[in-house]
């Protein structure tokens, strides 16, 4: 799966009714509970680096990508949106040196 992918899932799910889909079901809850949900999974992520074992940081990681494309879908910002910035980032640094 790529996180265009994962993208128009959500997007398709998001007005979806909440009893029937976890992705409705936050955007229900509005804005706050999703960036709490992404403040969660990144805690968890550093913790899974930390312990250092390669599937727990997998898992955690996948949570926080997920909730991540929640949050940039609620802000109407797709994942094309952040690789073009890191292009542009990229091309920048290689201009500069």
């Amino acid at each position: 799966m790529t996180l265009n992918e994962l993208f128009d899932i959500i997007e398709q799910r998001k007005n979806s009714t909440p009893d029937n889909s976890y992705v409705a079901s936050l955007f229900a809850q509005g804005h706050d509970r999703i960036t709490q949900k992404v403040g969660e999974e990144a805690i968890e992520v550093v913790i899974a680096a930390k312990n250092g074992e390669a599937q727990p940081l997998i898992s955690e990681t996948a949570d926080l990508l997920f909730h991540l494309t929640v949050l940039l879908s609620a802000h109407g910002i797709t994942p094309d949106d952040i690789m073009r910035e890191l292009a542009t980032r990229n091309t920048e640094r290689q201009s500069v040196g």
